[in-house]
C-alpha cells in the first residue's frame, strides 16, 4: 500500500461534523514506518487537529523525531496543501529537501519539498541568534 493509499484510507476516519472536509496525511519517518493522521475538528474550531499533525504526534509517540516523506490527499478540486501551521510542524521533523506530495481523491498531484512549500522557515537558527543578542 502506497503512502497515498494509506493518507487516502485514514482520512475517512476524520471527524469533520462542521466543515464536512476530510483530509488524510501520512508521513514516512527516518526508520521507514509510515504514520497517518486525519483532520479531527471541535466545535471550538481553533481546538481542531490537522491531518499533518495528527500524523506527526503518532510518529513522536512512537519515539521518532524525523520524517522523510509526506503524502496528504483531500476531496478537493485541486491538490490542498498542509496550512501554515502544520508546514512549520513539519518544517520542525523534516529537512528543506522532503517530499510533499500533496493530492485530491480524483487523483490530481502536486509534489513539493519542504523548502519550496515553507521558505524562510524559523528554525533554530533563529534562536541562536536571539541568544547572542543578551
Amino acid at each position: 500500500m502506497t503512502m497515498m493509499d494509506q493518507a487516502r484510507a485514514v482520512r475517512e476516519n476524520a471527524y469533520v461534523p462542521y466543515s464536512h472536509f476530510r483530509v488524510g496525511a501520512a508521513i514516512r519517518a527516518a526508520s521507514g514506518t509510515v504514520y497517518v493522521g486525519c483532520n479531527v475538528e471541535n466545535v471550538a474550531y481553533p481546538q481542531g487537529t490537522c491531518a499533518e499533525a495528527g500524523a506527526i504526534a503518532a510518529m513522536v509517540a512512537a519515539g521518532e523525531t524525523e520524517l522523510t516523506e509526506v503524502a496528504v490527499i483531500a476531496d478537493a478540486e485541486h491538490p490542498v496543501t498542509p496550512c501554515g501551521g502544520c508546514r512549520q510542524k513539519l518544517a520542525e521533523f523534516g529537512r528543506g529537501a522532503v517530499p510533499v506530495t500533496m493530492a485530491t481523491l480524483d487523483g490530481q498531484e502536486l509534489r513539493m519539498t519542504l523548502a519550496e512549500l515553507l521558505p524562510g522557515a524559523f528554525s533554530t537558527a533563529h534562536m541562536t541568534l536571539a541568544d547572542k543578542d543578551t
